[in-house]
């Protein structure tokens, strides 16, 4: 072949059809260019790698594939300005925990007035009674309970459920996203049950204790039930953390029959589709759930979640717990339902 033969070979990749060379040089490209627009960023990196694992607070913020973490001076509506002074378009929102925005005002006027008033004192306030009172008419569950995370959420009304109904299994659907909550890391793999592989530390085995079948499919969810060991199918109404996946017609609607036909509990995990509009998907599409958790922006950005109960569930926890020795539930924190969350 001399110098003017054109090669025949097509660089892309046969699966997804990308340039592969082309756009690892692309990457390589921004690369430079993201490192020298950010000079301040890569200071405070390698100055907080000295201190912080990772070079910072969490370990997700080293996930989005930047040679260095990007650093925030402040946030405001659905824009941030980094500490080399660029405004920035969110388009995450902080993973949606600021989901109607940074700094709104209505959040940020109640914190100025809790601000001189305490913070935590372990003591229910007149707030509590008006946010409960507000989250009973917009999501048409009777009672509810308070949490620092949505995690921390799931993870009690699992609890819950399984001290109300003597059952121990829980079902989820393949691909699930509830925070970090033990037993949802399940998946599907070649049609088996099997363990998540990028767990840290994982000493208990999940498959014990947690059922796992793909979404939309009503056969694989009766047969599921049909054991009656189930105790709640912890779902959101549309997957959201493998793409959006949304439910066939007529699917909840089947499948709310089935769950109470085998005498298990249904619990709407609705951090991510709250967006929905008022009342989250569930009201909007006439999915009565038996427990609905929220997270994420239900604080306006402070850390805070709330879950959830019909009246017969919200009975049969309050009877368990009257039930049980004294001693830790092992649900709640210190924290919970503080006086800034409340506010």
């Amino acid at each position: 072949m001399n110098a003017h033969t054109t090669s025949t070979h097509d660089p892309r990749d046969s699966r997804t059809g990308l340039d592969w060379p082309r756009a690892q040089a692309f990457l390589a490209d921004e690369r430079v260019h993201y490192t020298e627009r950010n000079p301040r960023s890569r200071a405070l990196a390698a100055h907080t790698a000295q201190h912080l694992l990772f070079g910072v607070p969490l370990h997700w913020m080293n996930d989005w594939g930047t040679p260095f973490a990007l650093h925030v001076d402040h946030a405001q509506g659905a824009q941030v300005t980094d500490v080399d002074r660029h405004v920035l378009a969110d388009f995450c929102l902080g993973d949606t925990g600021a989901m109607f925005g940074h700094a709104p005002g209505p959040v940020a006027a109640a914190l100025q007035r809790q601000a001189t008033r305490g913070y935590t004192t372990m003591l229910a306030t007149a707030d509590a009674a008006v946010v409960g009172e507000a989250l009973s008419a917009r999501f048409g569950l009777p009672y509810w309970q308070f949490a620092m995370s949505a995690t921390d959420a799931n993870r009690y009304i699992v609890r819950w459920i399984r001290a109300a109904t003597g059952r121990d299994k829980l079902l989820v659907f393949n691909g699930c996203y509830h925070g970090t909550i033990d037993d949802v890391f399940v998946d599907l793999v070649d049609g088996r049950p099997t363990q998540r592989a990028s767990l840290l530390g994982q000493v208990h085995d999940l498959l014990a204790h947690t059922v796992v079948v793909e979404f939309n499919d009503l056969p694989a969810l009766e047969a599921a039930l049909a054991a009656g060991d189930v105790a709640c199918v912890l779902a959101e109404p549309v997957m959201t953390n493998i793409g959006m996946v949304l439910p066939d017609d007529g699917y909840w609607a089947a499948a709310q029959q089935l769950i109470r036909r085998h005498g298990a509990m249904l619990v709407m995990d609705e951090t991510h589709t709250i967006s929905t509009g008022p009342g989250g998907y569930a009201r909007a599409h006439g999915i009565v759930p038996d427990a609905l958790v929220l997270g994420k922006p239900v604080g306006g950005g402070i850390p805070c979640a709330v879950y959830g109960m019909s009246g017969p569930l919200a009975e049969s926890a309050m009877r368990a717990k009257r039930d049980a020795p004294p001693g830790h539930s092992g649900i709640g924190t210190t924290l919970t339902g503080n006086m800034l969350a409340m506010a």
